[in-house]
């Protein structure tokens, strides 16, 4: 098993193969074997808890495989009880010691939530607002304290906060993550996909140095 540093540098490497256009001819040379080497268990060095976004597919974006990455979908990478649960899951699974938690630019949902804000929309369905209603506690602030500026930047600040949001309710809302955190099993990092780049920039929980 990988320490989550390694982890976190094959992340990076894919991920500049990826915005390079670069696929690495070692991971998966056949997917029917290594879809036969996964049949009886999975040991991800991985978990990735990003959104829903089809631009942002996680094994595309780091350039892994089969069996490489436990990925959680979700529009907005919100955190709710039963993603939290799906994490506490995979991190139990086989010690899979990093997550990360990686939002997008201009992303869809945390845009709803800049303009539900700025402007309510009483005609929401209840499924959407239970999404914009997770998001708003992180981009509230955010809103306030920038009056005046344009939208584009104030979505991008918002994308950052809800990252952070997210990963601060991973780190702190979960007795079995907080536990494997102390024990120094654990390491959550927040980090954002560029659509315009392809890059990963990994911007929150990093350890000094990377």
């Amino acid at each position: 098993m990988k320490t989550a540093l390694e982890a976190l540098e094959r992340l990076r490497d894919g991920n500049r193969r990826f915005a390079e256009g670069i696929r690495d001819r070692t991971v998966g040379p056949s997917l029917l074997n290594r879809r036969m080497e996964v049949v009886d268990g999975q040991e991800p060095f991985a978990i990735v808890l990003g959104c829903s976004d089809s631009r942002v597919p996680a094994e595309i974006v780091f350039d892994q495989g089969i069996g490489d990455l436990f990925v959680i979908r979700v529009a907005g990478n919100i955190i709710a009880p039963s993603l939290v649960g799906s994490v506490e899951y995979a991190a139990a699974l086989s010690g899979t010691c990093l997550v990360v938690v990686m939002g997008h630019s201009g992303c869809g949902a945390v845009t709803a939530t800049v303009d539900e804000l700025k402007r309510p929309m009483a005609n929401r369905s209840p499924n959407l607002r239970s999404i914009v209603d997770r998001i708003r506690p992180s981009v509230d602030a955010v809103v306030e304290a920038n009056e005046g500026m344009d939208r584009e930047t104030l979505i991008a600040l918002a994308v950052r906060a809800n990252i952070r949001s997210s990963v601060s309710h991973l780190r702190h809302g979960s007795e079995v993550l907080e536990q494997l955190i102390a024990d120094q099993r654990l390491l959550v990092v927040g980090a954002e996909y560029s659509l315009a780049t392809g890059l990963v920039d990994f911007f929150d929980g990093m350890p000094e140095g990377h």
